[in-house]
C-alpha cells in the first residue's frame, strides 16, 4: 500500500511537534530553573566585551559624527578621503573616551573619598553644631513643649547614634583606600570581578573601534537580514520603531549629558565663589542626578542640603535658594534649549518609568527607563 502524504494534515503535525515543543521548553525552564540562569549568566559574561563594544560604539556615533562633519570640510577640499576622516574620528572619540576617564580616576575619584573621609572624621562635631544651631533657634519652642522638646532630642540621639556607627564601619574602608598599599591588597583580594570588567571593558574599545570603522556595513547587513525575513509591511514597521527607539535613546541621553556636564560645572563654580563646602562632591552628585529628568535636581540636592546642615549650618538656607535657581534654569531655559521636547511624557509618567526602572535596576533603571517608557507611550499613544 502506499503512502500519501497530505499537505493539511502535515501541517497538523507540525503544529502539534512546535507546540509539544514550546510546552516541553517550558516545562524545563520550570523545573530547571536555576540551571537554566546560570547558563545564561555565563553566556552574558562570554558576550561581556561585545556588549560593552556595542554601548561604547552607540554612545560615541554622535561624537563621531560631530568630528566627520567638521573635518570634511578642511580634508575633503579637493578629494575626498572618507577612510582617513573615519580614522582620525575614531581616534579623536577613543582619546577623548579614554582621557576623561583617566581624568576621573586619578582626578575626582581620590578628591571625593577625600572628602568622604573628612565627613566622617569630623561628622561628631558637625553633629554637635548642628545640636546646638537647632536649640539656639528653637529654645523658646522647646521651653514650652518640655514633652516634645525630649522626644526630639530622643530623635535626635537616635540618629547621631547611627551616623556615628555608619562612619565608624566606613571610615577605615576609605582609609584603605587612600593608601596605595591598600589598593593594591584590595585588588588582589576582594576586587577580582572589578579587574574581570576592567579586562570586558578594554576589549570592548578594541570592538568599538571595529564597529564604528564599519558602521554601515552592519547597518546595511541587518537591513538585509529583516527584508529576507519579513514582509515589506512589516519591515516598514519594523524600521520605524528602530528609527524612533534610536532617536529617542540618542537625543535623550546626547542631551542629557550635555546638559549634566553643563549644571555640574555651573554648580561648581558659582559653590566655590559662595565658599560653601565639599564643592566638588556635591557638584558631582547634582550633576549625575541630573541625568534623572524632572527629579533629578531634588534627588541630588536633598542629600547635598544635608551635607550643608552638617557642616554649616548657617549657609544651608542660601544653598536651598541657589539649588532651586538653577533648577529653574535648568528646567526653563538649558534643558528646553538642548532637548527640546523629545520625551514627550507628562511629570507622572516620567516619575512612574522613575519608580519602575530604579526598582528594577537601581539607578541605571532610573535612567534607562524614561527615554524606554518614552518610546513605549508615542507607539502607544499612535496606535490609540
Amino acid at each position: 500500500m502506499k503512502f500519501r502524504f497530505n499537505s493539511h494534515y502535515n501541517t497538523i503535525a507540525a503544529y502539534v511537534v512546535l507546540v509539544f515543543a514550546v510546552c516541553l521548553a517550558l516545562v524545563a525552564v520550570v523545573f530547571r530553573f536555576s540551571a537554566l540562569m546560570a547558563y545564561v549568566h555565563r553566556l552574558f559574561k562570554v558576550i561581556a566585551p561585545i556588549t560593552w563594544g556595542i554601548v561604547i560604539a552607540y554612545l560615541s556615533t554622535p561624537l563621531l559624527t560631530f568630528f566627520e562633519k567638521y573635518l570634511k570640510k578642511w580634508i575633503n577640499r579637493k578629494k575626498e578621503h572618507n577612510k582617513l576622516i573615519r580614522v582620525i574620528s575614531i581616534f579623536l572619540c577613543m582619546s577623548i573616551l579614554i582621557l576623561s576617564i583617566v581624568g576621573i580616576v586619578y582626578a575626582v575619584i581620590p578628591e571625593i573619598i577625600s572628602s568622604m573621609k573628612n565627613i566622617f572624621t569630623l561628622l561628631p562635631d558637625y553633629l554637635s553644631n548642628l545640636q546646638q544651631y537647632l536649640t539656639n533657634r528653637f529654645n523658646s519652642f522647646i521651653q514650652d513643649n518640655p514633652e516634645l522638646g525630649e522626644k526630639l532630642t530622643n530623635c535626635f540621639t537616635s540618629l547621631q547614634d547611627m551616623l556615628l556607627g555608619l562612619a565608624d564601619e566606613y571610615s577605615p574602608k576609605l582609609d584603605s583606600l587612600l593608601d596605595k598599599e591598600g589598593v593594591v591588597a584590595n585588588v588582589t583580594s576582594s576586587a577580582y570581578a572589578f579587574l574581570i570588567t576592567l579586562k570586558d571593558f578594554c576589549l570592548g574599545l578594541f570592538v568599538s573601534v571595529y564597529l564604528l570603522y564599519s558602521k554601515e556595513l552592519f547597518l546595511a547587513q541587518i537591513k538585509k537580514v529583516v527584508h529576507a525575513l519579513f514582509s515589506k509591511r512589516h519591515c516598514e514597521l519594523i524600521f520605524r520603531i528602530a528609527s524612533r527607539t534610536n532617536y529617542t535613546f540618542m537625543h535623550f541621553f546626547s542631551g542629557k549629558a550635555v546638559d549634566s556636564l553643563i549644571i555640574g560645572m555651573l554648580c561648581f563654580i558659582i559653590l566655590t565663589i559662595m565658599k560653601m563646602p565639599y564643592v566638588l562632591l556635591i557638584s558631582i552628585l547634582v550633576g549625575v542626578t541630573n541625568m534623572l529628568p524632572f527629579f533629578g535636581p531634588i534627588i541630588g540636592a536633598v542629600p547635598s542640603g544635608l551635607l550643608i546642615l552638617l557642616s554649616e549650618p548657617d549657609r544651608t538656607l542660601a544653598f536651598v535658594i541657589f539649588i532651586i535657581l538653577l533648577q529653574q534654569f535648568d528646567g526653563n531655559i538649558l534643558g528646553p534649549k538642548i532637548l527640546g521636547n523629545s520625551l514627550g511624557l507628562s511629570p507622572f509618567w516620567i516619575m512612574f518609568a522613575i519608580f519602575l526602572g530604579g526598582g528594577m535596576f537601581n539607578f541605571l533603571g532610573m535612567v534607562a527607563f524614561v527615554p524606554l517608557f518614552a518610546v513605549l507611550y508615542a507607539f502607544f499613544r499612535d496606535s490609540v
